[in-house]
């Protein structure tokens, strides 16, 4: 199976996946390197739910990342681009990514870190952040990657749920402008937690910190007693790979499981085929890999395609919102995945820092993370892409390990707000909420996936319960994916977000995506959240919280917002509250916590859940405080 390279070579892959899915992956699961080949290719069903591929096949990823790349190993592997623009950037040959990963796995087998065995990595953006999480799949151990901004608090409920054995840390890290303690961090958590016995430690900014005799070990100084030659564990297809923890609505954040086999596959096909990514192809996504993100589409990904893929440590806007535009002219960056929050950020801050740059390497441009509105994709589309560009707004998530609707370039057209068709292997479905099936188009519902893809998640950890009740109970025998979406004459896709922030106004069914986007095209407006609130006469009405422009003061922004409003959709959807706001409540990753907005909207002022997973914890406070004052 060669990369998908028309519309017509599309439909037929796209057909023989759904007719025949245990062939197609088969078929697919031939490019790689076994250490068994698999007879039994698929066993299922949702009501369990328990889904297994390729269950009798033995791998290892890594092997399929440096041993079977093995002709690529003078190629680049890793760009890495520090923090520091007058820090130099450090390349990996194919070569020497593998002796480092050896060499890292054999210092974790020297700790007594065997198969099986749990490993949290809490890292900035530095290589040891991709070489940590494939020196643990060379020996079969189980990495958990926390994103390293997280609380101790955060980090050790994560410790403790999955039971890890160490955490692997920095000393510290570079963060735009800020030199940030993460070794103090670990500190504090590890204190609360029983299991970890050793603390390996990165040096990366020469901080003074605290390391406990007999626990703390720094890389530098242990990875000089072993060598760089290390045996690939044998792994079942199903054995995990990892877990990846991310919030719900309620509860502790949940341990997503992902294994090897699958995954593998997934990763590597849609990375190939979503960013048409040929040999000698520089490709930068721009995400963290504490999120899902960064695992399938920075490290695995394109890893396991022998792509040149680059990591980057620091943010956008340090030491100026040029930063981006300047890192893809100097590595001649061809493929550039980020997420919308980055896209309208660097929008906000005009076109002039967009100025010096060329940017005519680029040959694809993706958005990840959330729907991105039609004012920032058209942005994006005509002043990163030069018109020339096609965008890749992809839909995905943690649970489903790769991307599952997207267009692809120059294949499948893109069409602003819609991530368009399913790629092959991906039977989306739309059902009412009586769990019907919406067969035409032109119709919107809740998106549900009826047939299992490689890289679908199998449990979350240590709570099977709850990872039937999330994603398998509320549609029997469909995959929930938690998401409205809108299907159009054409058979596209558009995300409309989480089912729950979807409003209903006087009996209309209401996108918040849809009414963001239009409040967005108000010149005064940077960005918005809509959340539904109890309306006595519609039932729901919208509450819009808006950040504004600083340059315009002095403006009716309920009056102007509506307007926009009714001129882009129609009286209908006019928001009927609109406070302007300083910041909204942000994960880490970029995502708007609507449920806290929900419940400020509601006059329900406490119980909001987890909020660990917060960029800007206080920005709650802040808005809660004006809330009140509307009442």
């Amino acid at each position: 199976m060669n990369m998908i390279s028309s519309f017509s070579q599309y439909q037929n892959e796209y057909k023989e996946s759904v007719e025949n899915p245990e062939k197609f992956w088969n078929d697919y699961s031939q490019k790689f390197l076994w250490k068994k080949n698999p007879l039994q290719i698929l066993e299922w069903n949702f009501d369990e739910p328990k889904v297994k591929w390729f269950s009798d096949g033995k791998l290892n990823i890594t092997e399929n990342i440096f041993e079977r790349n093995f002709n690529l190993k003078s190629n680049t592997a890793i760009i890495w681009e520090p923090n520091d623009i007058n820090e130099k950037p450090i390349s990996f040959t194919y070569n020497q990514l593998f002796k480092r990963v050896c060499s890292f796995a054999n210092v974790l087998k020297k700790l007594g870190v065997a198969k099986g065995d749990r490993v949290i990595i809490y890292l900035p953006m530095i290589p040891e952040a991709a070489i940590s999480m494939l020196a643990c799949a060379r020996i079969g151990a189980v990495h958990s990657v926390v994103f390293a901004g997280f609380s101790a608090s955060s980090l050790s409920d994560r410790i403790d749920d999955c039971n890890a054995k160490i955490v692997i840390t920095s000393d510290g890290n570079y963060r735009g402008d800020k030199t940030i303690s993460v070794k103090n961090v670990v500190d504090s958590a590890v204190e609360k937690s029983d299991s970890i016995t050793n603390v390996l430690v990165i040096n990366r900014t020469s901080m003074d910190v605290t390391m406990v005799k007999g626990r703390d070990v720094w890389l530098h100084e242990i990875e000089k007693l072993v060598d760089d030659v290390c045996a690939a564990e044998s792994m079942s297809s199903e054995d995990m790979l990892f877990i990846l923890y991310t919030s719900g609505s309620t509860g502790k954040p949940k341990g997503i499981v992902h294994t090897c086999g699958g995954y593998m596959i997934f990763a590597q096909y849609t990375f190939e085929n979503v960013f048409q990514y040929k040999d000698g192809d520089t490709y930068w996504c721009t995400a963290d890999v504490g999120w899902v993100t960064g695992h399938s589409y920075i490290v695995y990904g394109p890893l396991l395609r022998g792509a040149k893929t680059v990591m980057f440590e620091g943010v956008p806007t340090y030491p100026d919102p040029s930063r981006f535009w300047k890192i893809i002219d100097k590595h001649s960056v061809n493929q550039f995945y980020t997420a919308p929050t980055a896209i309208r950020a660097l929008q906000s801050y005009g076109d002039k820092y967009l100025e010096g740059a060329s940017l005519n390497t680029l040959k694809v441009i993706g958005s990840v993370g959330e729907p991105i509105n039609e004012e920032a994709w058209n942005w994006y589309f005509t002043n990163v892409g030069k018109r020339k560009c096609p965008i890749v707004d992809t839909w995905w998530q943690t649970e489903t390990g790769g991307i599952m609707i997207s267009p692809l370039p120059n294949i499948i057209d893109s069409k602003p707000t819609y991530a368009t068709l399913p790629l092959p292997g991906v039977q989306p479905i739309l059902l009412d909420n009586d769990g019907n099936e919406l067969i035409e188009n032109n119709v919107e519902g809740n998106l549900c996936i009826k047939f299992p893809w490689p890289s679908i998640l199998r449990t979350t950890y240590g709570d099977h319960k709850r990872c039937k009740d999330t994603y398998f109970s509320t549609f029997k025998g469909y995959y929930f994916t938690g998401d409205g979406a809108k299907r159009d004459d054409d058979g596209n896709y558009r995300i409309l977000g989480r089912v729950d922030d979807v409003i209903n106004v006087s009996g209309h069914r209401i996108g918040t995506a849809e009414v963001e986007d239009a409040i967005n095209q108000d010149n005064s407006v940077i960005e918005s959240a809509v959340v539904g609130y109890p309306h006595g006469i519609k039932g729901q009405g919208i509450f819009a919280f808006v950040i504004v422009n600083s340059n315009s003061d002095n403006v009716n922004y309920f009056d102007q917002i509506r307007k926009t409003v009714t001129h882009h959709i129609g009286p209908i959807v006019k928001p009927d509250k609109i406070l302007v706001v300083p910041g909204l409540p942000k994960t880490r990753s970029g995502k708007i916590m609507r449920r806290i907005l929900r419940k400020i909207a509601s006059n329900e002022f406490e119980n909001f859940g987890d909020i660990s997973t917060l960029l800007n914890p206080e920005i709650v406070d802040i808005i809660v405080k004006k809330v009140k004052t509307l009442n």
